[in-house]
């Protein structure tokens, strides 16, 4: 019994939680779910609700699609910047949805769920285009579980009001230009990658419960990401780019 519960937790078998929240971090029905939403005591997911406001949702933007993926690449680096101060970061999705529970949400994924707990603690202190920040860690482990397929293939017929993630992506230069910043930022500061490409481990001080309680989570995180394949972001760590420097709205 106890196995065949495990075999359909969080699937749409499951009558006792909910597979939406689940796979996506987020339900339609909110507090009103006739299911039972887990929130996740550690998790390498962050989610930060809302956060993001896509101008081409306003009836009244006149802006070209030239502007509006501008906007939204330097919303992307803004936020990637802010969040990759606490840790290493495998990815981060912005969702397009329109839905309330879906719309402007930022979901990152950090290598160690020590970090993830750390961003959540320190944003939810802080402000973002002087709105509060809303964080949590998030059950989402497998993205490509949490995006819409149709979507993918410009085949929804939902639109924006899907239940799965449509993410939006920012240009492939911005994205490249972070992967490749982050990796010289860890060799600068002699930092060890826990991703992929080394699976190494960083070396910290510690005994104990608390040190074993470290190594346990560090395994989970290993073991999560071997279970993946085309991961889009490995390695990765921040720095300015070439001292670049420019207005944050964080405060």
């Amino acid at each position: 019994m106890a196995h065949h519960l495990a075999s359909i937790y969080g699937t749409e078998k499951d009558k006792v939680n909910c597979s939406f929240y689940f796979k996506i971090g987020a339900c339609r029905h909110g507090d009103r779910c006739s299911r039972k939403h887990v929130k996740p005591t550690f998790s390498q997911t962050v989610l930060l609700a809302n956060v993001y406001h896509n101008p081409s949702h306003d009836p009244n933007c006149h802006m070209t699609e030239e502007e509006l993926q501008e906007h939204f690449d330097l919303f992307f680096e803004d936020m990637f910047v802010e969040l990759a101060k606490y840790g290493e970061v495998e990815e981060m999705n912005v969702c397009d949805n329109v839905g309330d529970h879906l719309v402007g949400n930022v979901y990152i994924r950090y290598a160690l769920e020590e970090d993830a707990q750390n961003a959540v603690d320190a944003l939810n202190q802080r402000f973002y285009a002087g709105r509060p920040l809303y964080t949590e860690l998030s059950p989402v482990t497998d993205f490509r579980e949490a995006c819409c397929r149709q979507y993918e293939n410009s085949e929804c017929q939902r639109g924006g009001f899907c239940n799965f993630m449509h993410l939006k992506n920012p240009s492939r230069k911005l994205r490249r230009d972070l992967l490749e910043s982050q990796k010289i930022s860890m060799k600068m500061l002699g930092k060890e990658s826990h991703g992929e490409y080394g699976d190494q481990r960083r070396s910290r001080s510690g005994s104990g419960s608390r040190s074993r309680s470290r190594d346990r989570r560090r395994s989970r995180s290993r073991e999560r990401r071997r279970s993946r394949r085309d991961d889009p972001y490995d390695e990765l760590d921040y720095s300015r780019r070439g001292g670049r420097e420019r207005e944050r709205e964080y405060r």
